[in-house]
């Protein structure tokens, strides 16, 4: 692969921090920071474009290599799996109406896809394995 050049490198920093920046501002706008500035409809309405513009740019985010290498580790997946798991049935319990129930649903799936990426990791492994065995090879190349 050949080297980036240095305005390509630029580009793609701005492009980057232009991307976190959105990324940092929907989160706040999501958890409230929008009820400091403003009430009511204008509240709700920021409280939602900051979800949409989190999960917009998140999903931008997820899919650089870097951070799709980082996220799809065991360590990173199993932290995902309890932690989430353990906010949706704290939630459940502690929130009261459709609050809790749509922040426990909302969490359990992260934890559920954390799971999903547990178990496929899982067989792709064993069919590594079982694929190493037959060819009388291992992961070391040995």
């Amino acid at each position: 692969m050949a080297a980036k050049s240095p305005l390509a490198t630029v580009k793609s920093f701005f492009a980057d921090l232009l991307l976190w920046s959105f990324f940092v501002a929907g989160l706040a706008a999501a958890m409230g920071g929008a009820g400091a500035v403003l009430d009511g409809t204008a509240k709700n309405a920021a409280t939602l474009a900051g979800i949409a513009v989190s999960l917009l740019t998140g999903t931008r985010i997820a899919k650089k290599p870097r951070i799709k290498a980082f996220l799809s580790t065991r360590p990173v997946l199993w932290f995902l799996f309890l932690f989430n798991g353990g906010v949706a049935a704290v939630a459940y319990f502690a929130m009261d109406g459709a609050k809790g129930i749509a922040t426990a649903a909302g969490m359990g799936l992260v934890a559920l896809g954390a799971a999903g990426g547990l178990v496929s990791g899982r067989r792709r492994s064993e069919g590594d394995r079982a694929q190493d065995e037959s060819t009388g090879t291992s992961a070391t190349g040995w």
